[in-house]
């Protein structure tokens, strides 16, 4: 009998689910990333006959792909967390199971919010700039920026990268913890946070985290509005998607000095161009979404895509399903 055959869209899919795959199924990995122009057309070729897709790309899985797949289809698994690169309504449409990779990212993810969040309070970027054009300056007045101790921390978001941030920051001597959501987390009462509507959330925190995903709810969930709610001391900091925040308010701000400073993992769009204006201010540090970007973490992710792919083809559960 012919091995099921198993699409994977993006050439940087981790080798140990590789191997994964490969006792079971016939895994096709496609030799293009995302920005290369090929990519997309090479996926809308090469996903007609597979039985199963791993969807670790940017590009959105829409109804059209679906199509070009075909009715035998049985199985989606993205490489990520988030499920916002795929267009869900055509996927319970076709009676699809999908799974995600949560929880396995929780702690990286939350590693970098904290260096993100001291890079961006203690001026990392502008302090870095100025040793390398030979500006280093000296005084009690240079550079300062804000501490974490006693401050108001608020979370958009408290799953569990929110709650392994929140664990973290336990020994940073954080005065408050405030988060927001749907509904109420029954971890927030060990951790210590509170529960608040957004605006009050912004009202009051001195350092803003962004760890919720996109949806067409928080979709610029940060804007020119929600900006003016927040501190002059204010501390963004997104690990979430880019397209929580507008990126045109929150540079308007930034350069305005209405919020003090931003920390941003992921932006809209990825790669950010080298002329954008996010770049160009000193007082906004970026890094590449390196969230998960640990050896550890995206062999455990492709571990959990393999098998939520395998299981799913044999007729049992996913071990993550969405």
């Amino acid at each position: 009998m012919a091995l099921k055959r198993v699409l994977i869209v993006n050439t940087t899919f981790p080798a140990v689910g590789l191997e994964i795959l490969k006792k079971k199924t016939q895994p096709i990995v496609l030799p293009y990333l995302d920005y290369e122009p090929e990519s997309l057309p090479a996926i809308k070729n090469a996903i007609k006959g597979s039985d199963a897709v791993i969807w670790n790309t940017k590009h959105q899985l829409t109804g059209e792909i679906l199509d070009l797949a075909g009715p035998q289809l049985k199985a989606i698994s993205t490489m990520s967390s988030g499920t916002d690169q795929i267009n869900m309504d055509e996927v319970i449409k076709r009676g699809l199971p999908i799974g995600n990779t949560p929880c396995v990212l929780d702690n990286s993810v939350a590693d970098i919010t904290i260096g993100i969040m001291i890079a961006a309070a203690r001026r990392f970027k502008e302090g870095i700039d100025e040793i390398m054009r030979g500006e280093w300056k000296y005084g009690v007045q240079w550079t300062l920026g804000q501490d974490i101790a006693g401050s108001t921390v608020g979370v958009v978001g408290l799953g569990g990268i929110g709650q392994a941030v929140v664990r973290r920051l336990k020994g940073f001597d954080v005065a408050r913890f405030l988060y927001c959501g749907r509904k109420d987390k029954p971890e927030a009462k060990n951790l210590g946070a509170e529960r608040v509507p957004l605006e009050e959330l912004l009202k009051e925190s001195d350092y803003v985290l962004l760890c919720c995903p996109l949806t067409g709810e928080t979709k610029n969930l940060i804007n020119a509005n929600t900006l003016k709610l927040m501190k002059k001391n204010a501390v963004l900091v997104n690990i979430g998607r880019g397209g929580l925040v507008d990126h045109e308010a929150l540079y308007n701000a930034l350069k305005n000095k209405e919020i003090f400073s931003a920390g941003l993992d992921v932006v809209t769009p990825e790669p950010l161009p080298n002329d954008h204006p996010l770049l160009s201010l000193p007082n906004c540090f970026i890094v590449p979404h390196l969230g998960s970007a640990t050896i550890e973490t995206r062999n455990a992710m492709a571990t959990i895509a393999a098998n939520n792919i395998l299981r799913a083809l044999e007729g049992q559960q996913m071990v993550c399903p969405v």
